[in-house]
């Protein structure tokens, strides 16, 4: 059973829809003591990093959210949720995260080395290079276009937490993980074949259909 935490800034619906199109059981929660019920948990998110931070704390979602991690047991962010899983964000000054993953998450500058300007948000389909194929969560996925909306991107020094990456005038995370603790840059749930078959891995690994082995295992012992 997975369960998606809703803190008022999720994508719950696209997400819920996903998982209800691979036939995997779950419910939608505010509530830490029902979301412990889960076997795995989805963070989704959408907005500011700083008012998620705060709605996480004031709720005790945030302390929650790590003594799950830190216990071994799966968790996944999704865009917004996946910045959370990381040390600090800029955004609107600077905000501690979640701190499972070491990075920060820094604005794209607009402007490129040349001194060109370029759009931001990054919105729309982008190529995903694989720095870890034989994640348990790219088994079976293709190096095809997937669909991200963001305007903040993860920067980290820590090159075995980058399981895939993309390019936008600078490499973008799109999926990282350590042990227990994954996520996705981009949208999986609005990301076609390539993103369906990314949650179903996710999903197979929380069931343990899905040997994980290394990849796997209590944050605690990194």
């Amino acid at each position: 059973m997975i369960g998606i935490i809703d803190y008022g800034m999720g994508n719950l619906h696209s997400v819920s829809k996903a998982l209800e199109r691979l036939n995997v059981s779950y419910f939608v929660s505010e509530k830490a003591d029902e979301l412990e019920k889960a076997d795995g948990l989805i963070l989704p998110g959408v907005g500011s990093f700083k008012d998620a931070m705060a709605i996480l704390q004031k709720d005790g979602l945030a302390d929650f959210i790590v003594q799950w991690a830190t216990s071994g047991k799966p968790l996944l962010g999704i865009c917004l949720g996946m910045q959370l899983l990381f040390e600090e964000s800029e955004e609107n000054g600077v905000t501690k995260g979640l701190r499972l993953l070491s990075g920060s998450v820094r604005r794209f500058s607009g402007v490129t080395e040349e001194g060109d300007s370029y759009k931001v948000p990054h919105m729309g389909w982008n190529q995903l290079n694989f720095q870890q194929p034989n994640h348990p969560l790219l088994d079976e996925v293709e190096q095809g276009h997937v669909y991200f909306v963001h305007s903040y991107a993860v920067q980290t020094s820590d090159v075995d937490v980058l399981i895939a990456s993309s390019s936008y005038h600078q490499i973008v995370p799109a999926v990282v993980g350590r042990g227990n603790v994954m996520g996705t840059q981009f949208h999986p749930e609005k990301s076609s074949a390539i993103g369906m078959k990314m949650l179903e891995n996710w999903t197979a690994i929380v069931e343990g259909r899905k040997n994980a082995g290394e990849y796997v295992s209590n944050l605690s012992s990194h």
